[in-house]
C-alpha cells in the first residue's frame, strides 16, 4: 500500500476518501537501554539502543494504521502525520500514533 505525508499521490488522482486511520504503538524503554544512552550522551554520539526502539515503535505504528486502511478497502493513505509521546512514570514508555487519510486510487 501507499503512503505518503502528501495529501496526494502524483502519479494517481484520488477518486474516493474512506477516513481517518490511525495506528499505535507503546514500546517500554529497557533500562539498561536508559543507562547505556546516558553513558553515551555524556561522552557524545547517537544513542542505538533509542534510535532502533523509536524505528521499531513508528514501524509498528505504520504497518498498524495500513491495515486499518486495507480495512476500508483504501489503495493508499495520504497525509501521514506521525507524534511521539513519553508515558509513564518518569517517561518510562514511548508511544508512536500515525494517522492518515484513507483514498481510492484511480
Amino acid at each position: 500500500m501507499l503512503t505518503a505525508t502528501t495529501h496526494s499521490i502524483a502519479e494517481r488522482p484520488t477518486t474516493q476518501t474512506l477516513g481517518v486511520v490511525a495506528g499505535e504503538a507503546i514500546i517500554g524503554a529497557h533500562i539498561f537501554k536508559d543507562l547505556f544512552a546516558g553513558i553515551r550522551d555524556i561522552v557524545g554520539g547517537r544513542a542505538a539502543s533509542y534510535e532502533d526502539t523509536l524505528r521499531e515503535a513508528r514501524q509498528t505504528a505504520t504497518r498498524d494504521m495500513v491495515e486499518a486502511a486495507q480495512r476500508l478497502g483504501a489503495d493508499a493513505v495520504v497525509g501521514v502525520d506521525y507524534d511521539y509521546e513519553t508515558i509513564g512514570q518518569n517517561g518510562s514508555m514511548l508511544m508512536v500514533s500515525a494517522t492518515g487519510t484513507a483514498v481510492k486510487l484511480g
